[in-house]
């Protein structure tokens, strides 16, 4: 027994002018070519099972696009191909306080009156919240963002060749 009919996909003529488009560029990225595929076919008449069949993909995705797509409909055609919203936290600081950090971080130590030769975490951390950068951070916080900033494979070895003249 067949469940409630899916919501006709409607397309304007411009709309389906831009969704070819798209598809028919050859910088657009596949995920956009392929959402836009599935609102063309919806708009042809094809139901679900027809059009995950044609694209070699799941009704699910199918569905889930159509429902995607209807209910954003004030929004221009590329913003209604975009994914929606990821749930979670928002970023807890701006670029400018990071950049803040990272240049303190190059600083030497000395100039901050800290009676260390390298930078720690830990100090990094004191020191921000000391300049006014930032209210409160934690060590492991600076400690991963500085972390996420160094190379993660190069060796000491090929550092040192590529400083005496030897690298690759």
């Amino acid at each position: 027994m067949p469940g409630p009919k899916a919501p006709p996909v409607d397309l304007g003529e411009d709309e389906r002018q831009e969704l070819l488009a798209l598809i028919r560029a050859h910088k657009t990225p596949q995920h956009f070519s392929f959402r836009a595929q599935i609102i063309l076919h919806l708009a042809d008449g094809h139901n679900a099972r027809e059009v995950a069949r044609l694209l070699g993909t799941s009704r699910l995705t199918v569905r889930r696009w159509r429902r995607h797509w209807l209910a954003r409909r004030p929004c221009a055609v590329l913003e209604r191909l975009h994914d929606a919203p990821r749930p979670g936290t928002p970023a807890t600081f701006s670029a400018e306080p990071w950049c803040q950090i990272m240049a303190l971080a190059c600083e030497p130590p000395a100039d901050s009156e800290r009676p260390i030769s390298h930078w720690t975490p830990r100090e990094v951390a004191a020191e921000a919240i000391k300049r006014g950068i930032v209210e409160t951070i934690s060590e492991r916080h600076v400690g991963r963002f500085l972390q996420s900033g160094r190379p993660q494979t190069a060796s000491e070895s090929f550092l040192a060749q590529s400083h005496a003249g030897g690298g690759r």
